[in-house]
């Protein structure tokens, strides 16, 4: 499909935000991709700019659902902007050719409450422990592997911080492409010698805070 066509049609694209707008939070941005290229964007954020008839990265949501014609959704770190993302993807047909309409709602975003995780089941050496999720501090990607912390004691989880991201409750925030923190266990926060912003947790436990987050965890904590 050529751009002068795209023009054309622009008008039948808007349609679709018309009808998202009815329950996507207006901070969201929606944009189209057809044959390996975006064709439509509109975008409600300050940090999502995305140029019309640029390349889809591979690794991008748009790109699994041009490969696949399946709905995708994740949480993305920055593929296509410079700030960590969820979107959803859908397969659409755009004047009969695949397209993927892609949706990409705020950094903070959360699922409905109803589908939040109340409590995780860790592993210990042979042992699986169910721990609340108000006694857990923080949460650690590491080799591969997601591991959670309650009272000083370490668990492992099969669940990955992409999909913990988007179920834990609000009091939770990514900080780190490694690290989620429980806030109510924050002690303090302080930059380093490079000026990098560290949250200490009141176990002791220091975790830097990667240039990826930091807006949010200003918006969040209001410093």
């Amino acid at each position: 499909m050529s751009l002068q066509n795209i023009e054309i049609e622009k008008s039948i694209l808007n349609q679709y935000k018309i009808i998202l707008e009815d329950w996507i939070p207006q901070d969201a941005s929606i944009a189209i991709a057809v044959n390996n290229s975006f064709i439509y964007f509109s975008t409600g954020h300050h940090h999502f700019s995305l140029k019309v008839g640029s390349a889809v990265p591979k690794d991008s949501i748009a790109y699994k659902v041009l490969q696949t014609a399946k709905k995708v959704d994740a949480v993305m770190e920055n593929t296509l902007f410079e700030t960590p993302y969820y979107a959803i993807g859908y397969p659409i047909l755009v004047n009969g050719e695949q397209g993927a309409l892609v949706v990409v709602l705020p950094p903070l975003f959360k699922v409905k409450s109803s589908d939040m995780y109340q409590f995780l089941t860790g592993k210990q050496i042979e042992d699986w422990v169910p721990i609340s999720i108000d006694e857990i501090s923080h949460i650690e990607s590491l080799q591969k592997r997601t591991w959670f912390y309650s009272k000083g004691e370490q668990y492992k989880t099969a669940i990955t911080l992409k999909e913990l991201q988007t179920r834990l409750p609000n009091n939770f925030l990514r900080i780190h492409r490694s690290y989620i923190i429980n806030i109510c266990y924050i002690k303090k926060i302080s930059r380093d010698l490079t000026s990098n912003f560290i949250v200490q947790l009141k176990d002791g436990v220091e975790l830097p805070v990667s240039q990826s987050y930091i807006n949010n965890l200003r918006a969040v904590l209001e410093f």
